[in-house]
């Protein structure tokens, strides 16, 4: 009862005049900054931020946070509508988003995306008011060797993203992997793969700038190479009609929206982790268990209503560290953190003691940031989709400039434009080649945090490989990557011994 009444107090406070227009602008605005590859949730809070100032300390978390909610619905609109993931947490959305619009089905593939992110934003924000300090507890329980066995366990969910040629898929991975330790070591500072001692590469390579490259550039690249005439990108209509019957069609995915929320929850509020892997995980495991996981990469919803209710419910999931034991789970939460600082509120446990009012008023915030979010995903759907309309040879040049953009605007270096410009060749180049993208990308993504949790393990155990498989939670992760692993080995065997035995009957 006690929290049912803190709860009624926070609502007192997100619901006033002030706080429902601020929540409204953060998450129109996050809405569009999500959408624009190259910016995102980072960027949007960066950006506003100074801005905060102005209006009390409960409302500027508020508009932050609205941001944040908005950016992360905003995501999946870029990979739907131009296969370009603007940020990390986008990736899984684009393997079946963009086949979607390319069939003239992106209202309902931008229906999905909205339905799943409220659901994945509801069940979050309900197991944060519910169990906060418990699940911080948790958390605390990992360490390095438990962060290293979930990004192998992340792994091994998307080796079947690249389709039946595993050979491929497993070659793109270690390709990722190689490119992911471009740049300064992390324990010694010392270059690693620079190519010649060239400066651009201290920073190491961006995932938005291989990711740019390789789907924005690239597919351009390929579409044009591959069609006999002018390309032309379906059109797509929606209507009332259509919005509805895309809610009912996911009324039938809840079984792959409640996975997603609690995967994504309970992995947004690693130290660490954040939605990256927790999209591709709900991704990866949502086509291992489908009735026809052929059909992932192609256009199917459960690929899109998988990953968007992970990555909305991790990004309510990373709050939870930051709020009870002051530790970042994300990028954008590490901002919020300094921002509350800066106001004069030291997170940890005793927030929720000292400022009671300013906790509750942020969970109760989230819940009408959620609803925001999705009606005015929903009301622009329309708009969205009619952008799909315009000539392809407009639309080819409005992806190419967003992506010199994209790329540029973050580091403000001429060295990522020419990498995204090599990486659209190289992506066109393995297209063509039949090599998937996804796993690369992935890899860039997560291999750096693999690295740095393994390295940190052996650091601490002196070397002991055997500490991975010791400790009880980190065990049980890898036990689960190896069964993920084999499965498909014992899918392929039987087959193949299936195909040995038929000619003899």
């Amino acid at each position: 009862m006690d929290t049912l009444a803190l709860l009624a107090d926070g609502f007192a406070t997100s619901l006033s005049p002030l706080n429902i227009m601020i929540v409204l602008l953060g998450v129109t605005a996050g809405l569009f900054i999500g959408a624009m590859p190259g910016l995102g949730s980072v960027n949007g809070v960066a950006i506003v931020l100074p801005l905060t100032f102005i209006v009390p300390p409960s409302s500027a978390i508020i508009l932050l946070c609205a941001i944040y909610y908005g950016a992360m619905y905003g995501g999946a609109i870029s990979s739907i509508l131009l296969g370009i993931p603007g940020a990390s947490t986008a990736v899984a959305t684009t393997f079946d988003g963009r086949p979607m619009a390319q069939q003239g089905k992106a209202g309902l593939a931008l229906i999905a995306a909205a339905v799943a992110s409220f659901v994945g934003g509801t069940i979050s924000v309900l197991l944060f008011t519910l169990f906060a300090v418990p699940l911080a507890d948790l958390a605390l329980a990992f360490g390095p060797a438990e962060e290293f066995a979930l990004v192998l366990l992340a792994f091994t969910t998307f080796v079947g993203l690249g389709g039946d040629d595993k050979l491929k898929t497993i070659i793109m991975i270690c390709l990722g992997l190689v490119l992911s330790t471009v740049g300064l070591d992390l324990i010694s500072g010392q270059p690693r793969l620079i190519f010649g001692d060239l400066p651009g590469f201290y920073a190491g390579i961006s995932f938005l700038v291989l990711a740019i490259g390789v789907y924005g550039i690239g597919e351009i690249l390929y579409t044009i190479e591959t069609s006999r005439t002018a390309p032309q990108v379906t059109p797509a209509k929606i209507s009332l009609r259509d919005l509805g019957d895309g809610i009912r069609t996911m009324n039938r995915m809840w079984r792959t929206m409640s996975l997603g929320s609690f995967l994504g929850f309970f992995v947004g509020m690693l130290p660490a982790a954040g939605a990256t892997p927790a999209a591709l995980m709900a991704y990866g495991i949502a086509r291992s268990t489908s009735k026809n996981p052929k059909s992932f990469g192609k256009g199917n919803i459960e690929g899109v209503a998988a990953p968007e209710t992970a990555n909305n419910a991790a990004s309510t999931g990373s709050l939870l560290p930051m709020l009870t034991l002051g530790i970042p789970g994300s990028p954008t939460t590490a901002l919020l953190l300094g921002g509350m600082v800066m106001w004069g509120l030291m997170p940890g446990p005793m927030l929720f003691i000292e400022q009671p009012d300013f906790v509750w008023g942020l969970i109760s915030s989230l819940y009408t940031a959620n609803f925001a979010a999705v009606a005015i995903n929903i009301a622009l759907i329309p708009l969205f989709v009619w952008a799909l309309r315009m000539p392809f040879t407009v639309l080819c040049a409005l992806v190419i400039v967003l992506c010199i953009v994209g790329g540029f605007a973050p580091s403000q270096k001429m060295h990522d434009v020419w990498l995204i410009a090599g990486f659209g060749v190289a992506g066109y180049l393995l297209r063509k080649a039949d090599y998937p993208l996804a796993p690369l990308v992935l890899a860039l993504v997560l291999g750096p945090l693999m690295e740095k949790s393994f390295r940190q393990t052996l650091i601490s155990e002196q070397g002991n490989i055997l500490a991975f498989v010791e400790r009880p939670l980190s065990g049980t992760f890898i036990a689960i990557a190896v069964l993920f692993f084999v499965l498909p080995l014992v899918k392929y065997l039987r087959k193949g011994g299936a195909r040995s035995i038929a000619p003899a009957e």
